[in-house]
């Protein structure tokens, strides 16, 4: 049986910023309470990660509740994922994400950095 699902949420951009530059491998997961879209695509996001890249930590941000780091970041749609590694920004997709599409784009900087 899956683990209740669980990303935390940032609540401010200090820790936002903190974040990226001190863990090896984070998601970010943009939305907000009110886009369907995103809370059926949220746990599938996490199901992938959790059982294929075990080393990326998550995160949620709702672009509501702490509007300045979406605008620090340059976030105007929703869902929209960052990954972060070695504290440099990997990739940013937007709107439609495909779990196939997601995963490929984690994996090559994820076998780099993890070496699996």
């Amino acid at each position: 049986m899956k683990p209740i699902m669980m990303m935390r949420t940032i609540p401010s951009e200090a820790e936002f910023l903190d974040i990226c530059k001190n863990e090896a491998a984070s998601l970010f997961y943009f939305s907000h309470d009110d886009c369907s879209v995103c809370k059926v695509l949220k746990p599938k996001v996490y199901n992938l990660v959790t059982d294929t890249f075990p080393e990326i930590k998550m995160y949620y941000v709702d672009i509501r509740k702490t509007p300045e780091i979406s605008g620090q970041n340059s976030i105007f749609a929703v869902p929209t994922i960052l990954v972060y590694m070695n504290g440099q920004e990997i990739f940013r997709k937007s709107r439609n994400i495909g779990l196939g599409e997601l995963e490929s784009l984690i994996n090559k900087p994820y076998s780099i950095f993890f070496g699996s």
